[in-house]
């Protein structure tokens, strides 16, 4: 038989707040039972959710990192902070 488990046991698990795991089954993401006024989450239930893929996207880089590794350019044309501070300088 399938053991059951409360929302806090599921959380500890999934390394959750017992939060997040009841924002996860009203969202429909993760199967449960109401008994009572308690949630159980079935251990077959919880390993499929464990087996899908979820969460954020990774970050790209940030723009800094970018910029070093030369695949983006500084938005005013490459120019150096010297250059800029002599462009600003020389008025005519």
């Amino acid at each position: 038989m399938n053991k059951g488990l409360t929302s806090t046991e599921a959380a500890d698990r999934l390394g959750i707040s017992t939060a997040r795991v009841r924002r996860l089954v009203l969202d429909g993401r993760l199967r449960a039972e109401k008994f009572g006024r308690d949630l159980v989450i079935y251990e077959a239930d919880l390993e499929s959710f464990e087996r899908l893929k979820g969460g954020r996207p990774p970050k790209s880089l940030p723009t800094t990192q970018k910029r070093a590794t030369g695949q983006i350019r500084a938005s005013n044309g490459g120019a150096t902070g010297a250059a800029k501070a002599t462009k600003k300088g020389s008025k005519k």
